[in-house]
């Protein structure tokens, strides 16, 4: 079998065991169409010669198949048929790979690279995921996962960040609280709406680095990014802790070693009810030491108009928000077996104020006393080493994040002075890992790694008061001083310090079935303090909680699956997988309680026929059941304060499936579908009450139903134009905000609609694109202050927006 591995980020050479064969000598090779790497590779172990390239950019191009009695150079020249590559000799046996030059075209420097329709002669690549950490095929990956490539995006998509990626994937939702502010779920295991302390239930990735721990979405724009996947969960095995419903996996586009290139947009947007907004970005790649030394850095800035009025302050538009930032990375390239990636990411978020409504207020209205505004800092850096050594490589990534999320919530109580409870959640994360992996034929092969990874969390609270005298505690213990004089509210602090050692290995027991087990063994060391308890806290009771905390726990997370494409074109899967998130400290009603980590199970069962962009029919879908033991959620305490506790034992039957058609070269019709049943089937004894008459309590913020419909169509025009036209509808279903009636109010049930053109012709690319077509108001999220859990409050779609933009490219 043909080895399939995705060699983006690596250096394809090849050094074949056989003897040396000659330039001129004719043999017989046969090369499935995919990717220049893979091909290469493939090529120099037929034939004994030896091929490398210094730009690893280039190992991506899409390439046609060969086959037939052939000379290595006569190989080499059909496979680099109408790409931006050509092959010089070197000596009898080695060949190396460099880009040829060519006229400035656009480029993948941005969100959405301007591309004709693909050549005739072109066929799509393997998709290769990537995300599995040992460079699966996707015919040969056991589970659900959705590949977005940059050419799927456009600027204004890019712009709207993870917006466009819960508009794209049926199996992704979000609590819609605001950029920067947004809990992700990925199937159907969401814990609850409101933001505590606990760990997220999606691990979210830039390249091999996290980017989240115990905080929300960080809702990094999608300038510049290369492909994007999402695995469905859990995913404990290779990714650990925090992973139970999947993961999202971005790639940058890695700095282009050999060619000097850049791309800049601009868009302007109107929305109906609302403000303008507008977007620019900018990316530069520049080679510093031809194939050795780049530097690639983009830049960004986003408004997004705001469309509620606050009636009670008088004031139009107020939720307006604005988004800066960038990236930079330096790649290093000594020599073809040796890569090394500096990288750097900066962002920050400003929200003028929160953007929910109220429906006894009216449409896009609500009646607030104080303003609620938020900001988000976001850093990273990262640097990654690899190594290649032909189907062994070595993967060391080590970085720092530090996030800082400051909320605010209206507190303001019937008949008292206006006030405003603020909440700042700062994490600290630093990790490591490295890993050794051997890729062998077609998705079999093995990875071993370490890695390390310690997390800090610090909630800090207060309550301020706007009145003109003391007024009565909105917090117990807490005062209110009035005349804007804060005070300080209990906060936590929660520290881990996580040591893995994973493993997964697959093979190929009778030809056509692959069993793969995987395994990671986590020890975690867990701590946590009250940060400015109040007075009223007994410190015997805060000295215990901490105590408690302070703890050490072993977890072992196991992984097996079995997959068959002994029928052609069909794979067949079984798959179990496990995760899990550590334990720590929350306050509930000015109460220090523990919380326990929780634990999840699933079993699936899934197909997969073809490939999408590849085949004319593709479809696959997937059955799978989750046991969720000791549920962690954030919930709200007696007064409002969201906090954390173990809610009980869930299951979750989950049902999904996608179908990709292409009944024309130029057009791709796509649809999918998910379907989810998931229950509090064991609710934890505060709890108890809630659940009657043996009837059970559903799981928070999971859509019963979700769904899309979606169609592309490219074709060529005259006088060298392309032209673009893409649309899309979402459907999610009902959902409830958290257990119980206090938190009970439904949401969901609504479609958001799309619709995008564009026209292309050499560097300038020109696009318009409409937003929420039919100008809904359905409700995304029905949380607003959680100090009012009564009023009717709801999270409106953005009203119908237009966007005009062009893009350049250099």
């Amino acid at each position: 079998m043909g080895r399939r591995a995705d060699l983006l980020l690596v250096t394809a050479l090849t050094i074949a065991s056989a003897s040396p064969a000659q330039a001129a000598d004719r043999q017989n090779i046969r090369i499935a169409p995919g990717r220049l790497g893979e091909a290469t590779i493939a090529l120099g172990r037929q034939t004994g010669v030896s091929i490398g390239m210094s730009d690893q950019s280039l190992a991506g191009i899409a390439t046609a198949g060969v086959e037939g009695k052939l000379s290595v150079d006569a190989a080499l020249r059909r496979l680099l048929k109408g790409t931006s590559a050509t092959a010089h000799r070197i000596d009898t046996t080695t060949w190396r790979i460099v880009r040829a030059k060519i006229a400035p075209r656009l480029i993948a420097a941005g969100p959405a690279p301007i591309q004709a329709a693909p050549a005739p002669d072109q066929p799509p690549a393997e998709i290769i995921v990537t995300a599995s950490k040992r460079d699966t095929p996707l015919l040969r990956y056991a589970g659900m996962v959705e590949a977005l490539d940059s050419g799927v995006f456009t600027s204004g998509e890019a712009a709207n960040g993870t917006a466009t990626l819960l508009a794209r994937v049926a199996s992704l939702s979000s609590t819609h609280a605001g950029n920067g502010r947004n809990k992700l779920f990925i199937r159907a295991i969401a814990d609850s709406g409101v933001a505590g302390p606990t760990q997220a239930t999606t691990g979210q990735y830039l390249g091999e680095m996290r980017l989240n721990y115990a905080a929300p979405d960080p809702d990094l724009k999608l300038y510049d990014i290369g492909r994007v996947e999402v695995l469905e969960g859990p995913q404990g095995t290779l990714y650990g802790a925090g992973s139970l419903g999947g993961i999202i996996r971005m790639m940058p586009n890695a700095p282009n070693l050999g060619e000097y290139s850049g791309q800049a947009s601009a868009g302007v947007s109107a929305t109906q009810h609302g403000d303008p907004g507008g977007d620019l970005s900018a990316t530069l790649n520049i080679p510093i030491v031809a194939e050795k030394l780049a530097l690639r850095v983009v830049g960004y800035g986003v408004q997004e108009g705001g469309y509620i009025d606050d009636v009670n302050r008088d004031k139009d538009d107020v939720n307006r928000v604005r988004t800066w930032g960038g990236r930079a990375a330096l790649r290093f390239a000594p020599d073809e077996n040796w890569t090394i990636d500096l990288n750097g990411v900066y962002q920050h978020i400003d929200g003028d104020d929160a953007q929910y409504a109220a429906h006894s207020v009216g449409r896009l209205q609500r009646a607030s006393a104080v303003a609620q505004p938020y900001q988000s800092d976001y850093l990273l850096g990262n640097l990654r080493i690899e190594r290649q050594w032909d189907s062994l490589r070595f993967v060391s990534s080590t970085g720092y994040v530090r996030n800082e999320l400051a909320e605010s919530y209206d507190a303001t109580q019937p008949g008292g002075a206006p006030a405003l409870f603020r909440q700042t959640n700062h994490v600290d994360i630093f990790s490591t890992e490295n890993r050794l992996v051997r890729d062998l034929d077609n998705g079999l092969g093995w990875i071993l790694g370490v890695s390390y990874l310690q997390s800090t969390s610090r909630l800090n609270r207060s309550l301020t008061s706007y009145g003109t005298a003391p007024a009565p505690e909105v917090i117990p213990g807490v005062p209110m001083y009035g005349m804007g004089m804060p005070a300080a509210a209990t906060g936590v602090r929660n520290s881990i310090k996580e040591a893995t050692l994973f493993g997964e290995a697959s093979f190929e027991p009778i030809r056509g079935l692959i069993a793969t087990f995987g395994g990671r063994l986590t020890n975690s060391r867990l701590s946590g303090e009250a940060l400015d308890p109040i007075a009223a806290l007994s410190f015997a009771d805060v000295a215990r909680a901490e105590a408690q905390a302070d703890r050490s726990e072993t977890v072992f997370l196991p992984s097996a699956s079995l997959l068959t494409d002994a029928i052609p074109d069909v794979t067949l899967y079984a798959k179990f997988q496990q995760g899990f998130r550590p334990g720590g400290l929350a306050v509930d009603d000015q109460r220090i309680r523990r919380f326990q980590n929780d634990r999840i199970s699933t079993f699936e069962l899934g197909f997969r026929k073809g490939m999408p962009g590849r085949d004319r029919f593709a479809i696959s879908a997937n059955a799978a059941y989750t046991d969720w033991r000791d549920i962690q959620a954030d919930v709200t305490d007696r007064i409002g304060l969201p906090t954390t506790a173990n809610i009980g034992d869930g299951r979750i039957y989950t049902v999904e499936g996608r179908i990709v058609v292409r009944p024309l070269p130029a057009l791709t019709l796509d649809g999918s579908f998910i379907y989810n049943d998931s229950r509090l089937s064991q609710p934890a004894q505060f709890l108890r009450a809630l659940s009657y008459d043996g009837r059970s309590l559903s799981l928070p913020n999971v859509a019963n139903l979700g769904g899309r419909l979606a169609f592309d169509y490219r074709t060529p025009l005259a006088n060298e134009l392309d032209f673009h036209l893409s649309g899309s509808a979402r459907y999610v279903g009902k959902s409830r905000l958290g257990v119980g009636p206090i938190l009970g109010q439904t949401q969901g049930d609504y479609v958001d609609t799309s619709l995008t053109a564009s026209l292309t012709r050499g560097p300038v690319q020109y696009s318009l694109s409409l937003t929420n077509l039919l100008d809904s108001n359905g409700n995304r999220f029905s949380l607003g202050t959680p100090f009012d859990l009564h009023t009717d409050y709801y999270t409106p779609l953005r009203p119908r927006t237009v966007r005009i933009g062009i893009d350049f490219a250099f």
